[in-house]
């Protein structure tokens, strides 16, 4: 299994906090490093953020051999032919290490805050479509590329230059009846989220049913997942990883024990020492997940990376 960093880029990431995390991840010797793509949180309060592609820009510049990626980018504000001609630059300059995350769009609030429309359900779904339609026709077709659709058109339209490779598409949610048939179709990557190893294991198998469907095989989609991790060896250990989640008025005086557990049942972390950690990623390898993007709200937490490398890494890598 491969293990690497993604971190949500709306709690407080800038310049000198991205460069320090470029340097760490890729040195540490983590697969990859994502970033998420928001504006603001879903509730105040905000903090500061980083433009995504510019940030992935940067990484690509100063790293050599760590995969990048949007984990994920909204096509709900971002318009699929930029985000198409952008990764496709990404992936040039980073000489064939950048994968494009992409996701319908959730967050009401920034959206309502900046003027994008999200649209309800049905709406969402279906722009996501023609997004993916626009995106992987333009990344991967030979030739000039023409689509009329409800929400976008391309006419003849080809995009110069192109890397060495199609850029890999992943996809990120686990809806089996919306989301997982697109991944069939359009993707190169899945990335899960919310569930436990038993959970994977069944949405992997009605995923494989899915992409056989489509005239693909299941290895043409690789399976990866985005996780808490909350690894300690003690109390001090376990409270610094914590910092983010304390910030709950529910979760700020509630006992460690609890609050461990809390996050172990109710959102499916990761939670224990070195070695139980490393046994809980081993559960989710034999359910079929091959990287799993350890996800950092606490955007500046370098010793807890470090520890996930140090410890746990030469356990399951």
């Amino acid at each position: 299994m491969q293990l690497s960093v993604q971190i949500e880029g709306a709690q407080g990431l800038t310049w000198p906090l991205w460069a320090a995390l470029v340097n760490e991840v890729e040195g540490l010797g983590f697969a990859g490093l994502y970033c998420c793509d928001h504006f603001a949180n879903a509730a105040p309060p905000d903090f500061a953020s980083l433009e995504v592609m510019t940030a992935m820009t940067y990484a690509a510049s100063h790293s050599t051999r760590m995969a990048l990626g949007t984990l994920v980018t909204p096509v709900s504000w971002r318009d699929p032919v930029m985000l198409a001609r952008q990764a496709m630059a990404i992936d040039d300059l980073s000489n064939g290490r950048f994968v494009l995350g992409v996701g319908a769009g959730w967050n009401e609030r920034e959206h309502a805050m900046f003027g994008y429309p999200l649209g309800d359900r049905p709406e969402r779904v279906a722009r996501f479509t023609e997004a993916l339609e626009v995106i992987t026709g333009l990344i991967r077709g030979d030739e000039p590329q023409s689509f009329a659709g409800r929400f976008y058109r391309l006419q003849g339209a080809t995009l110069l230059p192109r890397p060495a490779r199609p850029t890999p598409v992943m996809i990120g949610g686990s809806g089996p009846k919306r989301t997982l048939p697109l991944v069939a179709r359009y993707a190169d990557s899945w990335n899960a989220a919310g569930m436990g190893a038993d959970e994977v294991r069944e949405r992997n198998a009605h995923l494989d049913d899915l992409i056989a469907r489509e005239g693909r095989r299941p290895g043409d989609v690789k399976r990866t997942m985005m996780k808490a991790i909350y690894c300690g060896r003690d109390e001090a250990e376990y409270e610094a990883r914590l910092r983010g989640v304390r910030q709950a008025p529910a979760n700020r005086d509630l006992p460690l024990g609890s609050l461990l557990e809390q996050l172990r049942t109710r959102s499916k972390a990761i939670v224990g020492t070195p070695d139980e950690v490393a046994a809980q990623l081993r559960a989710y390898a034999e359910a079929g997940i091959e990287e799993i993007m350890a996800q950092f709200v606490v955007v500046d937490d370098l010793d807890g990376l470090r520890i996930l490398a140090r410890d746990v890494l030469p356990l399951v890598g």
